[in-house]
């Protein structure tokens, strides 16, 4: 497999908008996901990146990067991962933690960090644990 992982693109935005429903559970149509990349665009911490082989998009990558007020640090947040179904136990996710890890480091910061919702636990967050990452707190949410 010849992984490769580049910019998402706006010509990108029908896998895009496929592979955040995967992720997110309800349809997030094109005008939704250009506001996404536009945003990112405009953006000096966010990032969009897909995962392809031989020009077919495999899975996506969000990344941002947080500052740490607490210890005066910066990390890099895994902000979205996600491998089309038919991808999955090939690698590809792997290979995408390994670029955002790759991308902290070379961005100064001290480690990486993401959010996983319940009811991931049977795929997921065993395969972040697999990579060592450990479950250290609860997030907290208030809408308005």
């Amino acid at each position: 497999m010849s992984l490769t992982i580049r910019k998402a693109l706006e010509a990108d935005i029908p896998i895009l908008c496929t592979l955040m429903e995967q992720l997110s559970g309800h349809a997030i149509d094109n005008k939704q996901m250009l506001n996404r990349l536009q945003m990112i665009e405009e953006s000096k911490i966010d990032y969009l990146y897909v995962c392809e082989e031989d020009g077919e998009i495999l899975g996506l990558l969000s990344f941002r990067i947080r500052e740490n007020v607490e210890e005066v640090s910066r990390f890099g947040e895994i902000a979205a991962i996600v491998v089309d179904p038919e991808q999955r136990k090939k690698g590809v996710g792997k290979f995408m933690m390994d670029y955002a890890e790759n991308l902290a480091q070379e961005m100064g910061c001290i480690g990486t960090w993401l959010v996983s919702g319940f009811g991931r636990e049977e795929e997921a967050h065993k395969f972040y644990k697999r990579l060592g990452y450990e479950i250290n707190g609860y997030r907290f949410v208030k809408r308005f």
